[in-house]
């Protein structure tokens, strides 16, 4: 992979073409911001000329703004070789692979600053979060700190489908890692640099999992995780496909899950390099991960057969009356497989028992996404089949965790059977 880096230096000279060469002559500070962009032609020099000002008027500690271009294909990068060469105290970084967590690995680990930090080109985060994001981590209180939407004091803007994933999302990390961090994928985070350069080695996600994959690791290393309540306005221009990002989070939980129940991880090794002795942060039981790994199978078939019913069914029967049939359809036979398949239960004995309450979280999942539905109706007279399809693909998120919390603890639980 090449990496070009440019730096406001008068040495630095640029090639035919737009890159440029030249060492670069850093020196530390306390913070290091990177904002990673694709394609941002359009907003880059507002955004970072914006956050320039706020950290030239009102930051306390000295900082470097890194801006990391993961292999743009219009004028980005040429738009951050002007900011770098005009502005002091901005660099930019080109990346020829695309990929968040791939552009924040390389530039946090060779950064010379105390802090390193990032956030989203689009600003949604106050700017004013951000020297209580910093402030415990230069102080020495914490290692890690994390913007967070989901606490009690934070205010935040955006629609209804992207609040339903997060907080869905959330409580599966929650849930399965029994993390107990709140907001795994706020773009807006910090570390201080001697633990990410221990942490990032071990990260193989250079996407959007980064993010949480990276906390894990944090939290299993024993380090002190801070989260700061956030103000959040959602960026409505964000490109990120929603689905195919919950189903790469998804795996990544999966992949996480087993590295911790098998310990493919060095942990005990790190907690030592960092010189950390907290409480133990325990792995997931592995009884825990297969029953996800196996639920997790099972549901991607049923959600699969739903959606094909739904879809056959949405002209006779209308949207509400698909959504019901396709899900009681395949009620039936997805508590059966979990049954037998996911949770060990064999016979007949309780069977009924099980049906029956199986319906009851049938229900419950019928509400979710029954409510998904009327949102999207409510918001648009007439939603695309593409519109209805991916609100129920969100709803069907929370409803599946809902489901398997139910189906463990209540359904199938084993002091019940015994």
């Amino acid at each position: 992979m090449t990496v070009t880096f440019v730096q406001n230096r008068t040495d630095v000279a640029a090639e035919p073409g737009g890159l440029a060469h030249g060492a670069l002559a850093r020196s530390g500070c306390d913070v290091d911001i990177v904002i990673p962009v694709y394609n941002e032609q359009d907003t880059l020099v507002e955004r970072v000329g914006r956050l320039y000002a706020y950290l030239a008027s009102s930051f306390p500690f000295t900082w470097r703004i890194t801006i990391a271009d993961n292999a743009s294909t219009d004028r980005t990068w040429a738009n951050a070789l002007e900011l770098a060469a005009a502005l002091p105290n901005v660099q930019a970084v080109h990346l020829e692979a695309k990929g968040r967590g791939r552009a924040l690995s390389h530039v946090w680990s060779g950064s010379d600053a105390t802090v390193v930090a990032y956030m989203d080109v689009d600003l949604s985060t106050d700017l004013q979060a951000l020297l209580p994001l910093v402030a415990p981590l230069l102080s020495g209180h914490s290692d890690v700190a994390i913007g967070s939407r989901l606490t009690r004091s934070a205010r935040v803007t955006r629609g209804p489908k992207r609040e339903l994933i997060s907080r869905a999302y959330n409580i599966i990390v929650r849930t399965t890692m029994r993390a107990r961090f709140s907001d795994a994928q706020c773009g807006f985070k910090a570390m201080r640099t001697e633990c990410a350069r221990r942490l990032l080695p071990l990260v193989q996600d250079t996407g959007w999992f980064f993010d949480t994959e990276l906390l894990l690791l944090a939290e299993r290393a024993g380090l002190r995780i801070a989260e700061v309540p956030v103000d959040w306005v959602d960026d409505p221009d964000s490109r990120v496909d929603i689905v195919s990002t919950a189903v790469a989070d998804l795996k990544g939980l999966a992949r996480m899950g087993r590295a911790f129940s098998s310990g493919a991880l060095p942990l005990r090794e790190l907690r030592a390099q960092l010189g950390r002795a907290p409480l133990p942060v325990q792995a997931a039981p592995a009884t825990l991960v297969r029953q996800v790994v196996r639920f997790g199978a099972v549901g991607v078939v049923s959600t699969l057969a739903y959606l094909l019913l739904f879809l056959v069914l949405r002209s006779p029967f209308g949207a509400q009356g698909a959504n019901f049939l396709a899900l009681a359809l395949t009620a039936v036979g997805n508590t059966a497989a979990n049954r037998r398949f996911t949770f060990g239960v064999r016979g007949s004995e309780g069977a009924a028992r099980h049906q029956l309450e199986g319906l009851i979280v049938f229900a419950i999942g019928l509400v979710l996404t029954s409510g998904s539905l009327a949102i999207v109706h409510a918001v648009s007279t007439a939603p695309s089949r593409l519109v209805e399809v991916t609100a129920l693909v969100a709803a069907n998120l929370g409803a599946t965790l809902v489901r398997f919390l139910l189906l463990r603890h209540w359904v199938f639980a084993a002091r019940r059977e015994h």
